[in-house]
């Protein structure tokens, strides 16, 4: 009964992704169950595209930009939450920072669209806001998961030993708590940058024409032919299944 359960989920889950790629090198998909014909056109085609390609130099360029704000903010956060977790108001602080995991993103977007399409601050469309919704976005998945090292790794007692032995809080965060959230921070900035590559919704209602990112330009492709667009699909499920491996292999480690 459990096998034929992971089966079926297996087929569900790996089915999409199997047509993406027959798609991919099929010749022809039109009104047939399969693409008829077999060819690498779609490919190179996509390769030649200067639009797919500055849309996914914009894309790392946002999801860059994320990780390197979630860095400066998600360390101190999560610190602060684990050593606040027995602290009056801590469920608050917890609330707060889950918030735009919570908040669905066309809410979060529409928020953006009120605020930043005024005189006072005419942002919208620019790639430095794309990069801040981004950082606000995937803020909490790496404050978590550092969250979840420190409890893990119990670096209260580390720092304990360190402050008999005269160190003082800052020598106690640089020495003792930032080298042992290497592995998990750099897991955690992977899975950050996959987010960031394939969000999709709160991008489509924020970005610009010049500033398009992958995932908002292979939606538009698929109004054109069905094999450039599996091509295209193909090349971010790529891409995030590199990022995921990655991402195991760091924690793997840890």
């Amino acid at each position: 009964m459990i096998r034929g359960v992971a089966v079926l989920y297996g087929i569900y889950l790996l089915l999409p992704i199997a047509l993406l790629l027959i798609g991919s090198v099929g010749q022809n998909w039109t009104n047939t169950l399969l693409p008829t014909g077999l060819t690498g056109q779609w490919y190179l085609e996509l390769w030649n595209d200067s639009s797919f390609r500055r849309a996914f130099t914009n894309s790392l360029l946002v999801a860059g930009g994320a990780c390197v704000i979630n860095t400066l903010l998600a360390v101190p956060l999560a610190y602060a939450l684990y050593h606040g977790a027995r602290r009056k108001g801590s469920a608050a602080a917890r609330i707060v920072s889950a918030m735009p995991v919570a908040v669905p993103t066309i809410t979060l977007g529409f928020g953006y669209m009120i605020v930043f399409n005024t005189d006072l601050m005419p942002w919208l469309g620019t790639l430095p806001l794309l990069v801040a919704a981004h950082a606000v976005q995937t803020l909490p998945y790496l404050t978590q998961a550092l969250l979840a090292d420190l409890r893990h790794l119990r670096l209260d007692r580390l720092e304990q030993a360190a402050a008999t032995l005269g160190a003082s809080p800052r020598q106690q965060f640089l020495g003792v708590v930032l080298p042992n959230l290497g592995q998990s921070l750099a897991a955690g900035l992977v899975m950050v940058a996959a987010i960031s590559v394939g969000e999709f919704n709160i991008t489509n209602l924020l970005v610009g024409f010049q500033d398009r990112t992958y995932p908002v330009v292979l939606l538009q492709a698929f109004y054109g032919a069905t094999g450039f667009a599996c091509a295209a699909t193909v090349i971010l499920l790529l891409l995030a299944s590199v990022s995921a491996l990655v991402s195991s292999l760091v924690l793997k480690k840890s």
